[in-house]
C-alpha cells in the first residue's frame, strides 16, 4: 500500500507554566520516533496562545493561531492558564477550551491505562489490568454557556445544554472506539453511559439518545450508571470498565479521578477530536508552582504525542505513524516498569530532562 509523502503539518501551542518545559522534550521524542520509523516529515510550527500571551497582548487565542490550528493536520497543545492572570469577570484564561468550540471537538478522549509493572494507588492486584477510556462530550453540558452565567448579589445561574445532534456524534464515537478496542484486545466491547438521569430531565434525554444509538451496535454490550455511583466504582473496581461516555462537566471531574488511579496527572494524556480536527494535550494544568524548576513530569505530554500519531495513522492511512505511536507508548511503558527514572509526583527525584532522556534511550 502506498503512503502519503507530504509532510504532516502540526500546530504547536507550548502554553504557560511548565508547558514549554514539557513540550520541548516531547518534540525531541517525536522526531526520534519519526526517524526510527522512517516516518513522514513533520512540519512543526509554534503559535502563541495562553495566559502569558493574554497578559502581554490582551489576546488569549489570536485569530491567526486559530487559523493555524484549522489548517494543520493536528494540534499538539501543552498546559495553558495561570491562576494569577484572569479575565475581568474573574475566570481564568482557557484558550484550550475555546479551541474545542472553534474546531468542533466534541469527543474528549481520556485513556486510563496501567502499564505492566507500573505502581498504582490501589492495593488490589487487579489494578494492574486497568485499561479503560473515558469519552467526555467537550462542547456542551455546563460548558456550553460558560461565559454567560448570570450572577447577582443574591444568586447565580448557569445553563446546561445537551443537543441530540452532538450527543449522537459522541455516542457513535464511543461505540466505534469500543468496537476497535475489542478487536485489538481480543475481548468483548462494553460502553457505559454515565449521567444523572434519575434527577435531571436533560440527562434522561441524554440517556435516551444513548440507548437509541446503542441499538445500532448489537455486538457491543451497553449499560448506564449514575455519575456518583461511577465515581465510587472507579475506585472500587475500575478494571471492570471498557469505554465510558458522559457529559462535559462529569467528564472533567471523572477524568482527574482516572488520573489519580494511575498515581499522577503526569501520566494522563488526552485528545479532543471532531469531524475535521483534533487537539492532543496532557490532562494536567500549567503547575506554576513548579514552573522553571525542571522537575515537571513530561510523560503525559509525550503520551499525548503518541495518541496524535495513532490518530494521524488512521486518518492518513499511513502505517509509519502507527509504528511511531506504538514505539512511543512502549518506550514510556518501559521507563515506568523499570521505575528508576521518575519525577517527584511518581515517587522519584529525576528531572524533566532525565525522564525524557530515558524515553529517548528506549526509543533508540
Amino acid at each position: 500500500m502506498s503512503v502519503p509523502v507530504s509532510p504532516v503539518e502540526i500546530c504547536v501551542f507550548a502554553g504557560d507554566g511548565i508547558g514549554p518545559e514539557i513540550m520541548t522534550p516531547t518534540l525531541e521524542v517525536l522526531e526520534l520516533a519519526r526517524a526510527n520509523a522512517a516516518g513522514p516529515p513533520l512540519n512543526i510550527t509554534e503559535h502563541p496562545a495562553g495566559a502569558g500571551h493574554y497578559a502581554a497582548t490582551g489576546e488569549a487565542l489570536p485569530e491567526a493561531s486559530v487559523a493555524a490550528a484549522k489548517a494543520a493536520d493536528a494540534v499538539l497543545l501543552s498546559a495553558m492558564g495561570l491562576p494569577g492572570i484572569r479575565k475581568p469577570d474573574g475566570t481564568e484564561i482557557t484558550p484550550q477550551i475555546e479551541l474545542r468550540f472553534r474546531l468542533g471537538l466534541y469527543a474528549g478522549v481520556r485513556p486510563v491505562k496501567v502499564f505492566p509493572g507500573q505502581k498504582t494507588l490501589l492495593a488490589d492486584p487487579r489494578a494492574e489490568s486497568i485499561d479503560f477510556v473515558l469519552i467526555r462530550e467537550s462542547t456542551e453540558g455546563l460548558f456550553a454557556h460558560m461565559n454567560e452565567g448570570v450572577v447577582s448579589d443574591r444568586d447565580a445561574t448557569e445553563t446546561l445544554r445537551i443537543t441530540r445532534a452532538t450527543s449522537e456524534k459522541v455516542f457513535d464515537f464511543a461505540l466505534h472506539l469500543a468496537r476497535t478496542r475489542a478487536k485489538q484486545r481480543g475481548r468483548p466491547a462494553r460502553v457505559t453511559c454515565v449521567d444523572k438521569a434519575n434527577v435531571f430531565r436533560a440527562f434522561w434525554f441524554f440517556r435516551q439518545i444513548f440507548e437509541e444509538r446503542a441499538a445500532a451496535f448489537p455486538d457491543i454490550a451497553t449499560d448506564a450508571a449514575y455519575v456518583d455511583a461511577m465515581a465510587m466504582w472507579m475506585v472500587q473496581r475500575p478494571w471492570e470498565f471498557d469505554v465510558m461516555v458522559t457529559e462535559n462537566m462529569f467528564g472533567d471531574i471523572l477524568s482527574d479521578l482516572g488520573a489519580a488511579l494511575l498515581g499522577s496527572l503526569g501520566l494522563a494524556p488526552s485528545a479532543d477530536i471532531g469531524d475535521a480536527a483534533a487537539v492532543f494535550q496532557p490532562c494536567h494544568g500549567s503547575a506554576p508552582d513548579i514552573a522553571g524548576q525542571g522537575i515537571a513530569n513530561p510523560l503525559a505530554m509525550i503520551l499525548s504525542a503518541g495518541m496524535m500519531c495513532d490518530w494521524l495513522a488512521e486518518r492518513r492511512q499511513d502505517p509509519r505513524l502507527g509504528r511511531m505511536a506504538k514505539a512511543i507508548e512502549t518506550a514510556v511503558a518501559s521507563v515506568l516498569a523499570e521505575g528508576r527514572v521518575l519525577t517527584a509526583d511518581l515517587g522519584g527525584s529525576a528531572s524533566t530532562g532525565a525522564v525524557a532522556a530515558a524515553v529517548r534511550d528506549r526509543l533508540g
